[in-house]
């Protein structure tokens, strides 16, 4: 019986050797890649705009520079500390140093509100002509508050929260429609673009950091609203977000709703490292594991895809519609490419990646607060790790935690 096993054995460890190296080649070349780009974008950048952009090449040197110049801590590490073979090997002899003295300086302000590569049409530059730079939200008042006075003074209220790549479409055109009467007539619904994607602002001198999301909800949802008391429900990146939110306001927010939350216990310092590990390692099964960790590692490579696809976005969505036989488009499909690299990627590693070291202090005010904390997880969620739930749990012990089988992170676009 051993020597039938032995054969066996014997297969599976070369299988598992050959995809390593597959792997290993795989990465080596986009590694290759990336530095070879980050080259080419500096001379075009240079040309095109008359000075180079500032990227995160260079980690050696500045690492500890920057970590005095934050205070906060609100830059990831993620962003200095992915491995590149090529960049530890010292071949990254053009790199765009980050030299500057001051977080301000990092964060890079231009002249110009969008850079070259970024899409310019009258749509992606709406935001730019509301002089005050606030969110953009949707508000379905209750259907009882016919009085114009009136609108939302007695009713409750629910700030929804998008993920990563969406917009306030995701629970307007999905969720709101599907709820009862009941809760049309007694509850306003605000859904909130978060900065940097939909139709909100997507600026060039933002680090797109937890403490920015924060506070542009507030400048742009809870003062003009006056939201003494509200519930939050969020998908997603989302989580993070509303959690901090909460946090700032515990006494006003009566409840929080998380689908999907990204979150990852945060003890050491290697926090950031292992969110992006988790949400984006470097894997080539499935197709979406290897997309995310291709948008998240490679920055100049990212930036290319962006180039092509989000710069473009007027003649791909065309496109579509040409071949698919389709009048108007899925609003998911219009939502992929309504961002700037800079916002996505920063979002990725300063909020979803750097946020992670706040979470945990965030859920302590949450529980001396006494505010309610719901969690929904998809059985099936291949982005997500399901550990997470779990994890918030343990962090949350009143928390309630409820797991939908065979859902996917998506899951609300399926099953509504």
């Amino acid at each position: 019986m051993s020597l039938a096993v032995f054969p066996a054995k014997w297969l599976t460890k070369s299988a598992e050797m050959l995809v390593s190296f597959t792997t290993f080649i795989v990465f080596l070349v986009l590694d290759f890649l990336d530095t070879v780009f980050c080259v080419i974008y500096k001379y075009l950048d240079e040309y095109i705009e008359g000075e180079a952009h500032t990227c995160c090449c260079r980690n050696t040197g500045n690492h500890e520079q920057r970590t005095k110049d934050d205070e906060e801590g609100e830059l990831s590490d993620t962003l200095y500390r992915r491995k590149n073979l090529f960049r530890e090997m010292g071949l990254l002899l053009n790199g765009r140093r980050l030299e500057e003295d001051s977080e301000t300086k990092w964060r890079g302000g231009r002249g110009s509100v969008n850079s070259w590569s970024d899409c310019g049409c009258e749509s992606c530059l709406s935001w730019v002509s509301d002089g005050d730079h606030k969110l953009h939200f949707v508000v379905n008042e209750p259907s009882t508050a016919t009085d114009e006075n009136c609108r939302g003074m007695s009713s409750e209220s629910v700030v929804f929260l998008h993920g990563f790549l969406c917009s306030s479409s995701f629970w307007a055109q999905t969720v709101f429609p599907k709820f009862s009467e009941q809760v049309k007539q007694n509850y306003r619904l605000i859904a909130v673009d978060l900065l940097g994607f939909g139709r909100s602002p997507k600026p060039r001198n933002c680090s797109y950091t937890l403490k920015d999301h924060v506070g542009m909800i507030e400048k742009s949802v809870v003062e003009p609203l006056n939201l003494s008391s509200f519930h939050l429900v969020a998908h997603s990146m989302g989580c993070l977000v509303a959690l901090a939110l909460a946090a700032r306001y515990p006494d006003r927010v009566k409840s929080i709703t998380l689908v999907a939350p990204p979150y990852f216990p945060s003890g050491g310092d290697d926090a950031s490292l292992n969110a992006l590990t988790k949400l984006a390692g470097k894997k080539l099964w499935p197709p979406s594991a290897f997309g995310s960790c291709f948008m998240s590692w490679y920055e100049h490579l990212g930036r290319f895809v962006c180039l092509i696809f989000c710069r473009n976005h007027r003649i791909w969505e065309k496109l579509i519609k040409l071949f698919a036989f389709k009048r108007d488009l899925h609003f998911l499909t219009i939502d992929l490419t309504r961002h700037t690299h800079h916002s996505a990627w920063s979002c990725m590693h300063n909020m979803i990646c750097g946020g992670q070291r706040f979470m945990d202090r965030c859920l302590e005010i949450l529980n001396e607060g006494g505010v309610r904390i719901n969690v929904i997880g998809g059985g099936e969620d291949e982005v997500v790790p399901l550990e997470s739930c779990y994890n918030l749990k343990l962090k949350a012990a009143e928390a309630e935690v409820s797991i939908i089988r065979n859902a996917d992170h998506g899951f609300f676009t399926n099953i509504l």
